[in-house]
């Protein structure tokens, strides 16, 4: 499968973005799907993911109670709504997807997007 990532850009700090990941091919429904992000100078951290069937959807701490990670599967793509940005949010930001089971850990993903970068100003 081959993923897009789009819709990142400027925002200030309490604004929202709603980051896209378009997937090619039939099998998208069957892929568990993951947002990833990297910050300058830091290593690739976990924001959100979400499994084939939607039924299961995990969030980092840190983005707990503002990020909302959903699927729409007739689309082929997985979203990510980011509300009440801080700045500590910029990063570039990364879509993944693999089959089996759903986790948390970017290693564990088969096939990854190109990034789209968010820069929160204060």
């Amino acid at each position: 499968v081959q993923l897009q990532a789009y819709g990142g850009g400027l925002v200030q700090a309490g604004g929202s973005l709603r980051l896209s990941c378009a997937a090619s091919g039939r099998t998208f429904s069957s892929y568990n799907m993951g947002w990833f992000r990297q910050a300058p100078g830091k290593e690739r951290e976990f924001v959100a993911s979400i499994s084939w069937s939607g039924g299961s959807i995990y969030y980092a701490d840190s983005v707990k109670g503002r990020f909302t990670i959903f699927r729409d599967d007739a689309k082929n793509t997985v979203y990510l709504q980011m509300n009440s940005l801080r700045p500590e949010d910029t990063a570039v930001y990364y879509c993944a997807a693999r089959s089996l089971i759903v986790t948390i850990k970017s290693y564990e993903y088969d096939y990854w997007g190109q990034g789209t970068l968010v820069t929160v100003s204060s």
